[in-house]
């Protein structure tokens, strides 16, 4: 058995006769290090999707937005991005604490390319890279297990027409989100926030544009 596919992936493989294929596949294209184009291609994103697992196996995705140099390459094995300012859940952050496995998937839609990440991730207290994002709450960083590009054949292809106001710039003041306005959550606004409650906002109105 391939230290890569399972019992399952081998069982469809031989279902549809693709074992050699994907053998081959897995032997030429999945690296264990990231290389200086896949450096390039990571930090000229400015999203990728990130999934995560709850310490029962239950699996969460999340889209993760900022400017381009979203993510930062550390070392051809590591990776590192911010958590910004969210709902309150921290979902993905929260699963970390509990199983360090994630998956990050980015995708170059202009370009219809994309590549998929899996390793570890770990939160490090007072990380030295919370000053390269600004507003960041945390900083992620994650050790590579293994890396490969996709089949582009089913990317869409979409160009940006604007980057959202809600990303965090330096000399800049990021706007509140109008659900913080909403009265269901005044009351239980963290501190930092609370001055939001007195401006309260419709709420079918504000669920529409958020």
């Amino acid at each position: 058995m391939s230290k890569f596919f399972h019992e399952g992936s081998r069982k469809l493989q031989n279902r549809f006769e693709t074992q050699p294929m994907a053998d081959r596949l897995a032997e030429t294209i999945i690296s264990d290090q990231i290389s200086p184009e896949d450096k390039g291609f990571i930090e000229e994103q400015n999203m990728f999707f990130l999934a995560t697992v709850d310490q029962e196996g239950r699996p969460n995705c999340s889209y993760k937005g900022g400017s381009v140099g979203l993510v930062k390459v550390i070392d051809e094995y590591t990776v590192a991005f911010p958590i910004y300012d969210g709902n309150g859940m921290y979902l993905s952050a929260g699963n970390v604490l509990v199983n360090p496995h994630v998956g990050l998937l980015f995708i170059d839609f202009q370009r219809q390319a994309r590549l998929r990440l899996n390793g570890s991730a770990f939160i490090q207290e007072n990380d030295p890279l919370l000053a390269h994002w600004p507003e960041a709450e945390i900083v992620l960083r994650v050790t590579l297990r293994e890396m490969f590009p996709n089949c582009p054949r089913y990317i869409h292809k979409m160009v940006l027409v604007e980057e959202s106001s809600f990303v965090p710039k330096k000399h800049c003041q990021t706007p509140a989100p109008d659900w913080k306005r909403l009265e269901m959550v005044a009351d239980v606004l963290p501190a930092r926030d609370a001055h939001l409650a007195g401006d309260l906002q419709d709420p079918a109105a504000t669920i529409n544009r958020n």
